[in-house]
């Protein structure tokens, strides 16, 4: 009789209903080991649209995230060393950009790339050892959360609303044991494709919640409230968001 294989080394377990929390749980910790190990220890988050592209509509803004991501680098590089790198969704379009930014920094940036049929795929300007695939969002947007000091958010569709809104409503609700600035790139865009007065009129969130946010349109300044206000504690360990309702969460 052939001996089976052991759960965990049999692909078919892995990849079925009942080794869905094995393929949760390792969405977390290979993460987790990788970011460890290379020391990294917080991120600038950059949200956009994997579908801008240069030369299109909305294509300066390729441009103005690879500077932004350029001098957030050059500037952490300086002071923090290996340790606050930029952080994309890992794709191509603005993904790509704030990538490409970092590189022509000289330093690291990470790519949290999802798994998609179509469109997603991972920019070269990661670095390696730095890129990771994700099969369930929820994890993804774990890791955008779990080490970020701060976020810029450029124009996008459905997938930059999502992650944007999961770090609104973090930040809304103090979930989080730090606080962040959380830009919104782009303000006619912004202004634009949301209404937030709407929202503080319609009485669905306080009028003190649009304070969460800022706009800016230019990289220089938004480099310079990005370098205002964040401050990394000395120390080499990943500065995990946590709860405040449970500090050990």
């Amino acid at each position: 009789m052939r001996t089976p294989p052991l759960a965990y080394h049999d692909p078919k377990f892995i990849d079925s209903d009942d080794g869905r929390p094995i393929r949760i749980v390792s969405e977390y910790l290979a993460p987790l080991k990788a970011l460890s190990a290379a020391g990294v220890t917080a991120t600038v988050v950059f949200f956009g649209s994997a579908r801008v592209r240069a030369g299109g509509p909305l294509g300066r803004y390729v441009e103005e995230a690879t500077e932004l991501a350029r001098l957030v680098t050059e500037w952490s590089r300086t002071l923090y060393g290996e340790r606050l790198v930029i952080c994309s969704g890992g794709g191509p379009g603005l993904m790509e950009a704030a990538n490409r930014g970092a590189a022509l920094a000289g330093g690291r940036s990470i790519g949290l790339n999802i798994s998609l049929p179509h469109e997603q795929h991972p920019n070269p300007f990661i670095t390696p050892g730095l890129s990771f695939e994700f099969h369930y969002f929820f994890m993804r947007k774990l890791w955008f959360a779990h080490l970020a000091h701060a976020l810029v958010a450029f124009p996008g569709g459905f997938g930059t609303f999502d992650e944007l809104f999961e770090l609104l409503t973090l930040a809304q609700t103090r979930k989080l044991d730090r606080s962040m600035p959380l830009l919104l790139y782009g303000s006619a865009f912004w202004q634009e494709v949301v209404n937030f007065e709407a929202l503080v009129r319609h009485g669905t969130i306080a009028r003190d919640d649009l304070k969460l946010f800022e706009f800016v349109d230019e990289p220089r300044a938004a480099f310079e409230l990005l370098r205002s206000r964040i401050q990394l504690a000395p120390g080499s360990q990943p500065a995990f968001a946590r709860s405040r309702c449970n500090p050990e969460a």
